[in-house]
C-alpha cells in the first residue's frame, strides 16, 4: 500500500488525511490496543476471516495447546527423571570435558505414584496426583545448550532464522473458536529472549501472539494487557470514531480490490475493538469462587503470581483460544540448585495440578493439551557442589491430556541422565506429534515463501505415535 497517499473523508467536511494521520486518530481514540499483541495485522491476512475456524487434515485428539514453558531449563534429575545410580556415584569425578566437575546425586526423594507407578520427585507432590494422566518424555534432546538459542528452537524448530512460532503456526492451521479473541495468548513471556518465541514471522501477521505481561528480573510477573479501556471516549464514541475509519479503509479497498493489508487493518480494529469487552471479562478472576482460588494458591504467597496465570490459562481455554503459553522463569541453576529448585517447584506445583485437576472439573481436558518443560536439561555434575550445567543431550517434559497416552514414561537417558540413550525425541520430534495430536499433518501444514515451502518442522521430525492414546 502506498503510506503516503491521502485519504479523503466524504461523509463529513472535507479533509486529507494521511495514514499516519489516521492511525494516529485510532490509537487516540482507543489505546495502543490494535498494536498489542494484534499490530502486526496491519501487514495482512490469509482471507477476509483469516481467524475462522478451519478443519484438521485428519481427525484431531485435541483442540487446544497450554504450553507451560519454564524458562532456565529445570533439572531432570531433580523433578521427572528418576537416577538412583547417580545418587549412588555421588561425589565422583563427573562428565564434564576439562574435568574439575563431581557428580551431583539428587538432594531429592523420588517416589512411584499413582497406578502407572511413574517415578516423581518430592519437589511436585501435586502434579505427582495426576501420574495417571501424564506423559512423560524422558528421551528428550536438542541442538545447542545455551538459552536465547535452545528457548527459541523450542518454540519455533529454529535456533538460527527467524520463523513462526509453534503458536502462530497452530493458529494458522486451525483458526480460533472465538471471534472475539485473540487465539494465541502468551501470558508474561520473558523479556530477554524476545518476541521472536511467539512472533508469526513470514506468516500473516494476524497469527503472532498477543502478549500479557512480562517476565520481571526477580521473578515476578505482570499479566496484563494495557490500554483494554479508553478514558476519554465511551464504547459508543469510539464506535463512532471507528466508524469514520472503516468507512475511510473501504472505500481505499474498493478501488484497490485485494489488497490483503487494507483487509488486514479492517480485521484487527474490528477485532481490538471487540476484544475491548471480551478480555476484560475473560482476565476478571473475580467470578470464580472461594474453593477455586484456594486450589490454585491464589491470594497465598509463592503461588499467588502462578496461581493467577493458570487460572487465567484455563479461562482461556474455556473460552475458545486455541493456544495459550504461561511462562515461569528462574530455573537456570548453577548454584544454589537445592534451595532455588524447591523455592521454583512450591510457586509451581500446586498451579500446575490445579490447571489439570481444573481443566477436568471443566471437562476441558480430553481434548486440551497441557505441555511442561523447559527448553533443555541440566548435566548430572558441576563445577559448583550444589548446582547443575547446561545439557542439551537429554532431559525430561511431559503432557497430559488432549490424546496422550497416561501414564506412560517414554524414553529414557543414561544412568546419568546425561543423554538420551532410549527412544529419543528431538524437538522437531515433539513439534511434529503437537500438531498430530492436533489434527495437523506437519508435512503439509506449509506456507510458501522465498520460493519454498516452509513449515515448523523445516526437512525434520517424525510423529511419536507411541505417546498417543
Amino acid at each position: 500500500m502506498n503510506t503516503h497517499r491521502p485519504y479523503e473523508c466524504r461523509d463529513v467536511q472535507p479533509r486529507l488525511l494521511s495514514r499516519r494521520d489516521m492511525l494516529r486518530s485510532v490509537s487516540a481514540g482507543f489505546g495502543w490496543l490494535a498494536f498489542q499483541g494484534l499490530s502486526a495485522q496491519l501487514a495482512a491476512a490469509e482471507n477476509r476471516h483469516p481467524l475462522a475456524p478451519k478443519a484438521p487434515h485428519f481427525p484431531a485428539r485435541a483442540k487446544r495447546v497450554i504450553f507451560l514453558a519454564m524458562q532456565g531449563a529445570p533439572a531432570h534429575q531433580d523433578t521427572f527423571d528418576y537416577k538412583p545410580k547417580l545418587t549412588a556415584d555421588h561425589g565422583k569425578p563427573g562428565v564434564a570435558k576439562g574435568g574439575g566437575s563431581k557428580l551431583f546425586g539428587s538432594p531429592f526423594q523420588f517416589a512411584q505414584h499413582g497406578q502407572s507407578g511413574l517415578w516423581i520427585s518430592e519437589l511436585f507432590p501435586n502434579v505427582a496426583k495426576h501420574a495417571d494422566e501424564m506423559c512423560l518424555l524422558r528421551g528428550m534432546h536438542t541442538d545447542i545448550p545455551n538459552h536465547p538459542q535452545a528457548f527459541v528452537q523450542m518454540h519455533t524448530g529454529s535456533a538460527q532464522f527467524i520463523r513462526p512460532s509453534m503458536g502462530a503456526w497452530t493458529l494458522y492451521g486451525l483458526g480460533t473458536e472465538n471471534e472475539n479473541l485473540p487465539g494465541f495468548v502468551t501470558i508474561a513471556p520473558p523479556v530477554q529472549f524476545g518476541a521472536q518465541n511467539y512472533g508469526s514471522a513470514f506468516l500473516p501477521a494476524i497469527y503472532q501472539g498477543t502478549r500479557l505481561g512480562e517476565q520481571r528480573g526477580d521473578g515476578g510477573t505482570a499479566a496484563a494487557m494495557a490500554n483494554l479501556r479508553n478514558s476519554g471516549l465511551s464504547p459508543a464514541a469510539q464506535r463512532q470514531q471507528l466508524d469514520l475509519v472503516q468507512a475511510m479503509n473501504r472505500d481505499l479497498l474498493a478501488n484497490k480490490a485485494g489488497n490483503r493489508e487494507v483487509e488486514g487493518v479492517i480485521e484487527s480494529y474490528e477485532l481490538a475493538f471487540r476484544m475491548q469487552s471480551e478480555v476484560p471479562k475473560v482476565m476478571d478472576l473475580s467470578t470464580e469462587s472461594a474453593a477455586t482460588l484456594k486450589l490454585y494458591g491464589i491470594g497465598e504467597g509463592a503461588t499467588n503470581t502462578f496461581g493467577r496465570q493458570c487460572l487465567m490459562a484455563r479461562r482461556f481455554a474455556a473460552a475458545g483460544v486455541r493456544y495459550i503459553e504461561v511462562c515461569h522463569a528462574g530455573w537456570d541453576q548453577h548454584r544454589n540448585l537445592t534451595a532455588k529448585l524447591r523455592e521454583n517447584c512450591a510457586a509451581t506445583d500446586q498451579p500446575i495440578a490445579a490447571l489439570l485437576t481444573d481443566l477436568q472439573a471443566h471437562g476441558l481436558l480430553d481434548d486440551t493439551l497441557v505441555i511442561w518443560g523447559g527448553e533443555f536439561g541440566r548435566t548430572p555434575d558441576g563445577r559448583n557442589p550444589d548446582g547443575r550445567d547446561h545439557n542439551a543431550k537429554g532431559y525430561s517434559m511431559w503432557m497430559a491430556g488432549g490424546g496422550t497416552r497416561g501414564g506412560l514414561s517414554y524414553g529414557a537417558t543414561d544412568d546419568y541422565g546425561y543423554k538420551a540413550v532410549e527412544n529419543p525425541v528431538h524437538i522437531h520430534d515433539l513439534h511434529a506429534t503437537i500438531l498430530a495430536l492436533l489434527g495437523l499433518d506437519h508435512e503439509k501444514l506449509t506456507f510458501r515463501y522465498a520460493g519454498r515451502d516452509f513449515r515448523l518442522t523445516d526437512v525434520h521430525g517424525k510423529v511419536v505415535k507411541a505417546v498417543m492414546a
